[in-house]
């Protein structure tokens, strides 16, 4: 095989935890679906991605579902190439794989900017020990995802309608109550009370934790 060949179709086996081996392949991404999801061109044709180990905001998780969508928009942008490391196949034939562009990891950038959740069922395909130091820079600057005490609630829990769930109106729910001391700032009270959190506005005015002005 010519060398380019080898450059842009690998077979690494690595001790992953996998069963097989990992692929990396050139690609041209198409359209970004979510935070978390692509569309890419690939020699074989066109397949959907889904960024492995890694979990972002669902779009109705407004408005970090939208950010982690521009965000990964700005990452990968429509037309760009990008080299794809395949995990596996998910039960919906899509491929799982950590997203490279100009030699960056995607999914670790969008973790350490708060922009999605280190997805730890699945973590066991990736650097585990990257990946959870990068959370935990994010949560510690309360960046993104982390700029609510605890984070907001997370993306597993709200597709199955646990803590965090959706209400009928598309706001969030949660077991989790803020005070307004914890909050930092009156935007972010804003934000949680358009999400549902109305007991944040105690005299009703439809302004929440109004001493944080």
């Amino acid at each position: 095989m010519a060398l380019r060949g080898l450059v842009h179709l690998l077979v690494l086996t690595l001790p992953l935890g996998l069963g097989s081996a990992v692929l990396a392949q050139s690609a041209t991404v198409v359209s970004i679906g979510d935070g978390d999801t692509v569309r890419v061109r690939l020699s074989g044709g066109m397949r959907t991605v889904r960024l492995a180990c890694i979990d972002a905001p669902e779009m109705a998780q407004k408005p970090w579902g939208q950010q982690a969508r521009q965000q990964l928009q700005h990452l990968a942008p429509i037309g760009s190439a990008v080299e794809l490391r395949s995990k596996a196949t998910d039960r919906y034939g899509r491929l799982v794989a950590e997203l490279y562009r100009g030699g960056r990891t995607i999914n670790q950038t969008l973790v350490s900017s708060g922009a999605a959740y280190v997805y730890w069922q699945f973590i066991a395909a990736c650097d585990r020990q990257t990946y959870s130091r990068l959370e935990t820079q994010a949560r510690l600057q309360r960046l993104g995802v982390w700029s609510i005490p605890g984070g907001i609630p997370r993306p597993w829990d709200v597709r199955r309608g646990g803590k965090g769930r959706l209400s009928s109106t598309g706001q969030h729910t949660s077991g989790q109550r803020y005070r307004c001391r914890e909050i930092g700032s009156y935007a972010m009270a804003q934000q949680l009370l358009a999400q549902g959190h109305s007991y944040l506005d105690g005299d009703g005015d439809g302004k929440a934790c109004e001493a944080l002005l």
